[in-house]
């Protein structure tokens, strides 16, 4: 019966052509959801570039980037795994809210050293989604409902712990969790005048190179992965000028953090988890059947997978992040508030979605929510230096958003007519 479940496409023959044309089919083929993503974000970035006289791009404001809407991208993980499943979670806001208000108790209130504070804060946010995972998979009650119970009730708990009082100031161990750097272990090297001159971290961009080695690493053995199976796969030359093109766009950014202060500790906490989570949702069973959920759930049913405990794991999942998302922002803020994680999950919704979630399930990736997230945040961070209404900036927010989800839509229309 495991037999009628397909989770890899069938190969389509290829047509030999140049490297150019073999990109962008390949390119047509995936789609905003994952090579146009990519291609977008490069271009707005390309855009605020110029019209703000590349102010977007200074090392300093390209380091604060980060450090703003890590929590954001912390959640969007977590998000687009939810959304995969063909499920959606309101209540990762107000889980941010109780997480840091509870950090705060443990840490400030109860003297409790940083790393243990940390570690319980975490588990309670497991227990949260443990909480909401269980009503959703085993009691089946839809996300949606359940979730918005849980974003009414636990922003009233985080009131209620902290007394609609605030918490801060934090110690500054804490606060390195949002907005420390990590710099100065090998010293620093003179930038050539061609690639902008000035003083870099040697140890960024030594971590910069690593990334980018195990960047090239991955995309050959999924290349290699592919021929195995006989699946698609482009020309040698087109691979290479995709990898080229990625290199050089990491190394533009770590150059640019090393010239300020270094690698930003959320960029060290969000590079992890890309890797963790990007491995687990590709390279795993548990992956596997997350795409097979999402993608038909009677077939996936019907195949042996234990569909009941993929989600509530997933909710689970979704609670640590959350939690962790709460510690970053509250170790930013220097400060546990009852308004803290106020409409983080329209933004965490918004990256999956621009990043390339099908909103019927079953189709996203975590590198896609990264880059949807970079490019909201490219989008406010740029119209914010532009000195644009803050109005004005939901409503184009807004409008981005429906016009990836409507590119989606068409995508999968066009694709049906076929």
């Amino acid at each position: 019966m495991a037999s009628d479940v397909s989770l890899t496409k069938a190969p389509t023959p290829q047509i030999p052509g140049s490297p150019g044309s073999d990109f962008l089919s390949r390119l047509r083929r995936r789609g905003l959801g994952q090579s146009g993503i990519y291609v977008a974000f490069v271009l707005i970035l390309l855009l605020f570039a110029i019209i703000t006289n590349f102010k977007i791009v200074t090392p300093a404001n390209l380091s604060n980037l980060i450090n703003q809407y890590g929590y954001i991208l912390i959640l969007a993980i977590g998000m687009v795994i939810v959304i995969i499943a063909g499920h959606i979670d309101l209540s990762v806001g107000s889980i941010v809210g109780v997480a840091g208000a509870i950090s705060g108790v443990f840490v400030v209130r109860m003297g409790y050293p940083v790393w243990l504070g940390v570690i319980l804060t975490l588990v309670v946010g497991a227990l949260i989604g443990a909480f909401q995972g269980y009503w959703v998979a085993y009691f089946g009650i839809p996300a949606f409902i359940v979730t918005l119970a849980g974003m009414l009730a636990f922003r009233g708990l985080t009131q209620l712990i902290l007394g609609n009082l605030q918490i801060s100031p934090f110690p500054s161990s804490y606060r390195n969790i949002g907005s420390g750097f990590l710099e100065g272990f090998f010293g620093k090297f003179t930038v050539p005048g061609f690639l902008g001159g000035g003083r870099a971290d040697i140890f960024t961009v030594i971590v910069g190179l690593l990334c980018i080695v195990a960047l090239t690493m991955s995309q050959l053995r999924t290349r290699s992965a592919r021929r195995k199976y006989r699946q698609p796969v482009g020309s040698m030359a087109a691979f290479a000028t995709r990898t080229a093109v990625s290199a050089i766009v990491i190394m533009y950014f770590v150059l640019q953090l090393s010239k300020y202060k270094g690698l930003p500790v959320v960029l060290i906490i969000l590079a992890v988890l890309v890797l963790v989570y990007g491995a687990v949702t590709q390279r795993s069973v548990f992956g596997r059947h997350i795409y097979a959920i999402g993608g038909n759930l009677n077939a996936a049913t019907l195949s042996g997978i234990k569909v009941k405990s993929v989600t509530f794991w997933i909710f689970v999942n979704m609670g640590v992040l959350s939690a962790l998302a709460g510690i970053v922002f509250a170790a930013r803020l220097n400060l546990a508030n009852p308004t803290n994680g106020n409409t983080f999950e329209l933004s965490a919704i918004a990256a999956a979605f621009i990043g390339g979630a099908a909103v019927t399930g079953g189709v996203g990736r975590v590198t896609g929510a990264i880059v949807g997230g970079l490019i909201m945040g490219v989008l406010l961070n740029g119209m914010s230096l532009l000195g644009i209404d803050p109005s004005y900036q939901q409503v184009i927010q807004g409008l981005v958003l429906l016009a990836a989800v409507a590119f989606d839509v068409f995508n999968k229309r066009r694709a049906g007519s076929r």
